[in-house]
């Protein structure tokens, strides 16, 4: 295995445009959250050499848009192909920048992106083939009509810190199946990881300019942003941020998708199996040391089940084990951030502050590294920020509830809306959970995990975001969905010029033709007959053909 500094040299230092490595004007460090020791210092480019990456994907478009599916699929497997070849090596360097425990990236960074390579490899035809799409309307009987799916142009992806690998690989494989360019952006924090997928890009085949990578500094992406070449921004992270990449990219009205976190609820029932729901809470909790979007942030228990529930959730979290992210049986690593673990601390001081217990953890370790232990809070409040704004942290609180319905509506009342998850042992109480879940996903006795099928859709409501990623849905979002229909009459329509009184009446005859009930189109059809554009503009045969649409 390749020693630390041999590691960090073996992948590019600057951004990839173009392929080939384009140094900038500044520097971006990338720090070890286990030893808060800087791992190496990359350079930036600055606003005018995101306009030089946008650039090289414009030339490229082209030619990439217009290859075949079957050329794109040949492509996502030769990426899969490299991904997995080199997954040990990727796993490490997410341990090592982000904090995560080798095993915990090939489970939840790896895996997933892989998979979705594997799907669209697989898929890619059925999914984006044209459709055809006989037309409703009679008159319209003999077109040849179809939806095609084409691409858009230039797409910029920006992606967060806490999962470097699968949420880049997930958006990009999308953007290149539909026929897109791309621009890249990773998060400063895990910079070396985006830059080493920029690398299994390259070696994978992927021609000059169709993805470019770029490393830049905050101030610097909104050139990226406001580039009026780019076509569509894809957007991973903080509410805040989302506000102002939506505000400069509606300055050109450039549709964007946002992904932009949650305050994601469990809601469990009384009937509820306790060991599986322990067991799948703490991991939907504490699984990337909280920092996931859709970590479990809220539990709302029927009363019968609270107590023993939370004293088997502290049994579990007392089990886990918090250290290097490096060693095989650390379940826990650092937070990736300083600022983030900032933001727990505070959270978690406040609600000790109001009243809340804390049953394990909810202090700041003395040491190196950002480390902060799991924590399980119970006695919390609505008005807590911790049970308001997202924690993204190792943090669980529980509250009991009278009833399902108030644990329901006690989960809904958020400003997020990105996943959900209840659990029971009925399908009845489980069918009023879902039915009743106000989020993008919800689950039932799982949370998190739809994130590794690629078929399930992702994103959610209110200010979780805007649009969808993965599956068919997710292509929808990165495609120009285009109706088209072809017509070779030999004959003129019946609704061109002239209009006159003979035209009056055919219109007449065909709105009851068409709409009237069962009993009137009799008389109807033969009012039709007696016009002249019925004669001299209608396809008969078509109308032949296709007469029980007329009596639907």
């Amino acid at each position: 295995m390749l020693g630390f500094c041999q590691m960090v040299l073996a992948y590019p230092q600057a951004s990839l445009i173009a392929n080939r490595e384009v140094p900038g004007p500044f520097t971006v460090a990338t720090v070890n959250p286990a030893t808060e020791e800087v791992l190496a210092e990359v350079t930036a480019l600055d606003g005018e050499g995101a306009h030089l990456a946008v650039e090289a994907a414009l030339r490229a478009f082209p030619s990439w848009s217009r290859t075949t599916l079957r050329q794109r699929q040949e492509f996502l497997a030769a990426w899969l192909k490299v991904l997995v070849k080199r997954r040990e090596e990727l796993a490490r360097l997410v341990a090592l920048e982000g904090g995560k425990p080798m095993t915990e990236a090939l489970l939840v960074d790896l895996f997933p992106a892989c998979e979705t390579l594997a799907y669209l490899a697989r898929q890619l035809p059925c999914l984006l083939q044209p459709r055809p799409t006989p037309p409703e309307q009679i008159l319209f009987a003999h077109w040849q009509a179809a939806y095609r799916f084409e691409p858009l142009g230039v797409v910029a992806i920006i992606t967060p810190w806490n999962y470097p690998v699968a949420i880049p690989v997930v958006e990009i494989a999308q953007a290149l199946a539909c026929g897109n360019t791309v621009v890249f952006k990773p998060a400063s924090a895990t910079v070396l990881t985006g830059l080493a997928l920029a690398d299994t890009l390259r070696q994978a085949g992927l021609p000059p300019g169709v993805v470019n990578t770029v490393v830049l500094r905050g101030a610097d992406t909104h050139a990226l942003v406001e580039d009026p070449r780019v076509a569509k921004v894809l957007f991973t992270g903080s509410v805040e941020v989302g506000r102002q990449v939506a505000r400069r990219a509606a300055e050109r009205l450039c549709p964007v998708q946002l992904e932009l976190g949650g305050k994601d609820a469990a809601v469990v029932a009384a009937d509820a199996p306790l060991e599986r729901t322990a067991h799948g809470l703490l991991w939907g909790a504490l699984q990337n040391t909280g920092q996931t979007c859709a970590s479990i942030e809220r539990v709302y228990v029927e009363k019968p089940l609270f107590e023993p529930l939370v004293e088997r959730v502290v049994q579990l979290v007392r089990t886990l084990r918090v250290g290097d992210p490096l060693e095989p049986c650390t379940d826990l690593g650092p937070m990736t951030t300083a600022e983030q673990r900032e933001v727990v601390a505070r959270q978690v001081e406040e609600a000790k502050a109001g009243g809340a217990q804390v049953l394990t953890g909810g202090y700041l370790p003395e040491g190196k590294g950002f480390f902060y232990p799991p924590t399980v809070l119970v006695g919390v409040r609505e008005e807590m920020a911790v049970m308001r704004e997202e924690t993204f942290g190792p943090v669980l609180p529980l509250v009991p509830v009278d009833s399902l319905e108030e644990g329901i509506a006690r989960a809904n009342a958020s400003p997020f809306g990105l996943t959900a998850s209840g659990w029971t042992s009925s399908k009845k109480t489980a069918r009023k959970l879902v039915e009743e879940l106000s989020a993008g996903v919800v689950t039932i006795n799982e949370h998190v995990v739809s994130f590794a099928e690629p078929t399930a859709s992702w994103g959610g409501v209110r200010q979780s975001g805007i649009g969808r990623s993965h599956g068919f849905f997710g292509l929808l979002e990165l495609v120009n969905l285009k109706y088209v229909a072809e017509s070779y009459p030999r004959r003129l329509s019946p609704w061109y010029y002239p209009y006159d009184e003979d035209k009056g009446n055919f219109l007449r005859a065909a709105f009851a033709a068409r709409y009237a009930g069962t009993s009137s189109k009799a008389a109807a059809l033969w009012a039709l007959t007696r016009t002249r554009t019925f004669w001299s503009r209608v396809r008969r045969r078509t109308l032949l053909l296709h007469w029980p649409r007329l009596f639907r």
